[in-house]
């Protein structure tokens, strides 16, 4: 025991800290195989004690009983653990200060027996209990883990795509009933963690890695339990990740008594490295410089050379270039191969499979096109666990040259129209083909169109280039028509070699007028650049209809005679169109209430989309209703209709047909005449002005101004009344621009400001039952104008609902704000003393600067006496 810590202990237990405890070990008994470490924790539970709790374990073999290890006595120890405990072989290491394990690392067979874990008592009042048992026994150690002597791969190296299998024996002739649960891992190339591959649980459960759940799935890594306690890993299609150090993991379980699973040990052992190769490929031309004549067939042969295992598919395709250059920027398809051995070819080029790692292109009578220089790209495709394919490796051959001999050919050019239009939006399709006595495929054609308008007989027209379609068959678009030709409302195209096509998907009446083409053939001798040989001009055809302007006409009628507060109102809008085929209408209902200007009401789109536009009651919204009734007729409706509905209700159409690109748009609008809105009522009549007691201020101060509501006509209950008011300015230095919104108070008072831009501030209030104020605190420059307000009276009626009147407007008042004196001389008065002593300041010194360097005394000399006297004679002669 340390010095100090029995009377510790004692003085504790005088003073009653502790009050009882519980001692807890695991329930037992615990398994633990020879070799291994076994560790037993011990845990005291409802202890309140300030210190750490001590713990002595003691062992019962036998018939005796040994103490082990202790927490606060060193004596503690009998003689057989000594060494291993000084050793650290056995050991205890606290985890807080109510729990401790105790460690034995390497266990032997003699280690067997029931361990005891107590806590010395110190406690006033015992309770719980103090020492917890639990009973450890030691198995020999019966677990084998080898390398299959059949199956092991020492280094295998295998390419990308191929399959590979490891194969470990793992067996356990332990008496004890245990399971085995084995588990592949890989640690790839470059180093790292180990990874899970697959593992096979002490229940039976297969379970794979993260990485490897897709191909666990569709079977490309399995794990297989094959006779005599083999354990095999498979993988198929392998990729290049799959290369690395792999190990089999073996551990042994065993059921306790609780019916719970317990560890007992773990071994590994390292099988096998595995290297994935890339594929190797190799591809090349049979022929590199091939010397034909114009019409002679064309044959070319691709070789492949591929190391490739497993399941895997070869892509083909050849190209054709005008450079040498590999990169096949701007090369074209002749023909191709998928690795679905789908072909794609022409009428005149075939690619055929002639035998293994050999793929042919032919070529039937060939033409100067056909001269220059021909590539083969091949990919490698590999499947995937998901079913899907990737491409795992590509190449291209080196280039095979193909010179042909050309001659100028002899054609003629005419120019066909096989769709002409009527009527505008109608398609036109004109077709440019190519005829000769001799064969034209000797030659690349390219394609020049004009169109000129139709004009007078006796009047020349100016031709216009429209687009052109080279030998490449690279289309230019002269800027009038490219946007058309973007949108794809104007198409060209080459339909075969010697044929080329004009389409106008959508004619407008711009497009009227002759049309023709201009063809000019190219040639070339062997690799040598393109060079046009002649040109031939075809016929005008002139594409023409008689136009006629789209006409609109739009009736508004009022169905059901409108006079009192309350009904519902009715208009239909009947659409009377002339010359618009493949129509739709959009319609919108306005309103005009003098002196306002006219804003929308309702709108309904062409496809059918009904909204609200300017409706200026948010909480009638379901008031008004636009409905389509037939093609051309719309019925608008408002619903409980209210004094402030009054006014000129028409209807604007517009006309909708499908344009260029196959998009609807606009063609022509029309607006009825108006239907007049007006009740007869006898209710009271509202006025409105503004005073201010004084609407002068000077810059700082506050202004007042009062909105007063006047009523003329029978009395009103103030219950029965309700106003919304808004106050606006006109700035003085903005009079040409619209009111500013300053603020309002609603019906429900709620308080609406607008931003503000200046110092000064705003307040809205009610003040009287028919009176509203305005006050605008630490007015400032632009305060300056005129200010009216704006009131909306609401009057409950008889059925007991809100009533909106028209709203009136009073009379503005201007608001001047004087500037104060003081604070706008204030800064000229300072500017002015700084720059006038700074210019003081300048003087001193300048004036200063002069004396000292610019004007010093020169030294006097003595003029001697007799040059005096000579002076003096000569100025008497």
């Amino acid at each position: 025991m340390e010095p100090g810590a029995a009377p510790l202990l004692l003085l504790l237990g005088l003073c009653g800290i502790c009050i009882g405890r519980v001692v807890k070990v695991p329930a037992g008994p615990l398994l633990r195989v020879e070799g291994t470490e076994v560790v037993i924790p011990c845990e005291v539970s409802e202890y309140e004690g300030p210190l750490e709790q001590n713990f002595d374990w003691q062992v019962t073999r036998g018939a005796g009983l040994e103490g082990v290890v202790s927490t606060w006595d060193y004596s503690f120890t009998d003689a057989p653990y000594k060494a291993r405990v000084d050793s650290g072989a056995i050991e205890l290491r606290r985890t807080n200060n109510s729990v401790v394990e105790l460690r034995i690392k390497d266990i032997q067979s003699s280690d067997q027996g029931e361990y005891k874990c107590s806590t010395p008592s110190t406690d006033a009042t015992v309770g719980g209990n103090y020492e917890a048992s639990v009973q450890v026994r030691v198995i020999p150690d019966a677990l084998r883990i080898s390398r299959s002597k059949s199956r092991s791969l020492v280094s295998p190296n295998i390419t990308e795509g191929g399959d590979f299998q490891l194969q470990c024996l793992a067996s356990s002739a332990s008496a004890e009933h245990t399971h085995l649960a084995v588990a592949w891992e890989i640690q790839r190339t470059g180093g790292g963690a180990w990874q899970e591959v697959l593992s096979l649980s002490h229940e039976g459960a297969l379970e794979p890695g993260p990485e490897y759940v897709d191909r666990s799935r569709t079977g490309g890594v399995r794990l297989d339990k094959t006779p005599g306690d083999a354990y095999r890993l498979m993988v198929s299609n392998a990729l290049l990740e799959d290369g690395g150090e792999y190990r089999c993991v073996v551990q042994e379980w065993v059921r306790g008594a609780d019916g719970s699973w317990q560890r007992i040990q773990e071994k590994e052992l390292e099988v096998a490295t595995v290297e994935v190769s890339p594929i190797a490929l190799s591809v090349s031309v049979n022929e590199s410089d091939v010397s034909l004549r114009r019409g002679d067939p064309l044959e070319l042969t691709c070789v492949v050379v591929a190391s490739v295992e497993g399941m895997a598919q070869t892509e083909v395709a050849w190209y054709f270039s005008q450079t040498p250059d590999d990169s096949l920027e701007n090369s074209e398809v002749v023909a191709s191969m998928d690795h679905q051995s789908v072909v794609m070819e022409s009428a005149r080029t075939h690619l055929s499979h002639v035998e293994s790692g050999s793929y042919r292109l032919s070529v039937d009578a060939t033409e100067d096109a056909d001269g220059g220089f021909y590539f083969c790209r091949v990919s490698i495709w590999l499947p995937q666990s998901n079913g899907s394919w990737y491409k795992a490796t590509e190449e291209t051959s080196p280039p095979a040259m193909v010179a042909l001999s050309a001659a100028v050919p002899k054609y003629e050019v005419s120019l066909e129209a096989p769709t002409i239009p009527k009527n505008r939006e109608d398609p036109t399709e004109l077709v440019c083909r190519v005829s000769s006595a001799e064969s034209s495929s000797s030659v690349r054609f390219s394609v020049a169109w004009y169109y000129a308008i139709a004009q007078r007989s006796d009047a020349v027209a100016s031709p216009e280039l429209v687009a052109t379609m080279d030998q490449d068959a690279v289309v230019q678009v002269e800027n009038k028509y490219r946007d058309r030709a973007q949108n794809g409302d104007i198409v060209f195209f080459k339909p075969d070699v010697s044929s080329f096509t004009l389409r106008i998907r959508w004619t407008m009446d711009s497009d009227r007028g002759n049309y023709y083409c201009v063809v000019a053939s190219w040639s070339r001798e062997g690799a040598a650049s393109w060079t046009k040989s002649k040109e031939e001009t075809s016929k005008q055809v002139s594409i023409f209809w008689p136009s006629e302007d789209y006409r609109l006409t739009v009736q508004a009628l009022q169905e059901k005679p409108h006079s009192t507060p309350g009904n519902t109102f009715q208009m239909s809008c009947k659409v009377s169109p002339h010359n618009i085929k493949a129509r739709r209408f959009s319609v919108v209902v306005t309103v005009e209430k003098p002196p306002s200007a006219p804003y929308g009401v309702i709108s309904v789109s062409h496809d059918s989309l009904v909204r609200l536009e300017d409706w200026k009651d948010p909480a009638r919204q379901d008031a008004v209703v636009l409905e389509r009734v037939q093609e051309d007729l719309f019925r608008f409706r408002i619903h409980r209709t209210q004094l402030s509905d009054a006014g000129l209700y028409r209807c604007v159409v517009s006309a909708w047909t499908i344009g260029g690109g196959g998009v609807w748009q606009a063609v022509v609008n029309a607006t009825s005449e108006p239907v007049k809105v007006e009740f007869q009522t006898s209710g009271p009549v509202f006025n409105v002005s503004v005073h201010s007691d004084s609407p002068s201020v000077y810059q700082g101060e506050r202004v007042e101004l009062h909105c007063v509501i006047s009523i003329q006509g029978p009395a009103l209950e103030p219950d029965d009344m309700s106003f919304d008011v808004s106050w606006f300015a006109v700035r003085a230095s903005t009079l040409d621009k619209a009111p500013v919104f300053l603020a309002s108070l609603d019906r429900r008072a709620v308080v609406t400001q607008a931003p503000r831009n200046g110092s000064s501030d705003l307040a809205v209030e009610r003040v009287g039952p028919m009176e509203f104020r305005l006050r605008v605190y630490g007015c400032e420059e632009q305060d300056f104008g005129s200010h009216y307000c704006t009131v909306t009276p609401w009057v409950l009626s008889t059925a007991d609902n809100w009533q909106r009147q028209p709203d009136i407007r009073s009379k503005p008042i201007l608001v001047t704000v004087k500037p104060d004196m003081l604070s706008a001389f204030r800064y000229p008065l300072l500017i002015g003393i700084a720059f006038a002593t700074a210019v003081g300041l300048l003087s001193c010194l300048i004036g200063y600067c002069s004396t000292r360097f610019c004007c010093k005394k020169l030294p006097v000399q003595e003029v001697r006496r007799d040059q005096r006297r000579r002076l003096m004679s000569m100025e008497m002669d």
